[in-house]
C-alpha cells in the first residue's frame, strides 16, 4: 500500500461512514436498471462484488447502493486508473481495490480533517488499518490527500474519477469549484467523472450550502459542466420514490445513519436510503 498523504487526514464525512455498519447492523450507452441482471456485466466485477471477504454490513447495502449497475454504467474496467474521492469506511474499496489490483490502478483520495479532531482521526485510523490487514486485497490501494496544492494523481492520467455522494459537502464548505477542478485536472481527455448524490426536490430552490443533504440533480449538472465536464448519460440505479427529502436531520434521519435514533425508526427503515441521482461526466 502506498501513502501520498500526511498522517491521519480525512473529512467529517469518514468519521458518519465509519458509523454506518453499525448503525444499519448488518445521455448513456446504455442505461442499467436496478436490479437487473446485464450479459454486459463483467463477470470478474461480479466475483469482487459476491467476494466472501467484503464486510456484511456493506453487502446489506447493496441493494440500495447497485454496485454492478453502477460501476458498469460508469465504464469501469480492470486495466484502468481509477481515483475514488473521500472513500469513507470502505464500501466501494472493498470491491475495487481487488477488481483492480492486477491489471489498474487505484487510488482514495481524502482530505485533512479539523484539527484536533480524535475522532475523525480515528476512523481515518480503522480506514487504514483495514488496507493493511489484508495485504493480498489492498496492498496495492495507493492513498493520496485530497487538498489545495495536494495532487491526487497526475496531470491527465486518469480513466475515471468516482464521486460518491461528496457533493453536498463540498457545497457545505464551499470547496465545490476546487474539487472539481482538482478532479478535472487529473482525467485523461475525454476520461470519466462517476459521480452520485442525494436528489434535491425540483419544487424547492436549491439551499446553495444543501444543509439537508439534498441536491437537485440539475442543479449539479449545471456546477459540473461549468467545472469542464460534459454530461454523458444518467442511471435510475439509485432512484428510491419511497424518499419524501422532507425530514427533521435532513438526509441523514434515513438509513443507514437513522439519526433520529428510536424515533420513527420502523418508518424511515421502511423508506430504504435516500433516492439519488447518478450522472456520467466526460472530460470536455
Amino acid at each position: 500500500m502506498h501513502f501520498l498523504i500526511g498522517s491521519h487526514q480525512m473529512t467529517r464525512k469518514l468519521r458518519r461512514r465509519a458509523l454506518l455498519t453499525t448503525t444499519v447492523g448488518a445521455a448513456a450507452s446504455c442505461v442499467l436498471r436496478p436490479g437487473a441482471a446485464n450479459a454486459a456485466t463483467d463477470p470478474k466485477l461480479l466475483a469482487a462484488i459476491a467476494s466472501p471477504a467484503r464486510s456484511p454490513a456493506n453487502v446489506a447495502r447493496d441493494r440500495y447502493r447497485h454496485p454492478a449497475e453502477v460501476l458498469t454504467f460508469f465504464g469501469l474496467r480492470d486495466d484502468q486508473s481509477v481515483v475514488e474521492i473521500e472513500p469513507g469506511a470502505g464500501y466501494w474499496t472493498e470491491i475495487l481495490a481487488p477488481y483492480l489490483k492486477a491489471r489498474g490502478t487505484y487510488r482514495v483520495a481524502i482530505p485533512p480533517p479539523p484539527a484536533g479532531n480524535k475522532r475523525e482521526a480515528a476512523a481515518l485510523a480503522a480506514f487504514i488499518n483495514k488496507l493493511e490487514e489484508d495485504p493480498a486485497a489492498y496492498g496495492k490501494v495507493i492513498v493520496t490527500g485530497f487538498a489545495v496544492n495536494t495532487p491526487i494523481a497526475p496531470p491527465d492520467a486518469v480513466d475515471l474519477v468516482l464521486s460518491f455522494r461528496n457533493l453536498h459537502d463540498w457545497m457545505a464548505n464551499g470547496t465545490a469549484p476546487a474539487s472539481l477542478a482538482a478532479i478535472q485536472a487529473v482525467l485523461k481527455p475525454g476520461g470519466v467523472l462517476g459521480i452520485e448524490d442525494h436528489r434535491g426536490l425540483t419544487t424547492q430552490p436549491q439551499d446553495p450550502l444543501a444543509k439537508s443533504g439534498y441536491v437537485r440533480e440539475d442543479y449539479a449538472i449545471a456546477l459540473i459542466e461549468k467545472a469542464g465536464f460534459k454530461l454523458a448519460g444518467s442511471s435510475p440505479a439509485g432512484d428510491n420514490p419511497r424518499d419524501t427529502k422532507n425530514y427533521p436531520k435532513g438526509v441523514w434521519t434515513l438509513p443507514p445513519v437513522l439519526a433520529m435514533g428510536s424515533v420513527d425508526r420502523a418508518k424511515y427503515l421502511a423508506i430504504g436510503e435516500s433516492d439519488r441521482w447518478t450522472l456520467k461526466f466526460t472530460k470536455a
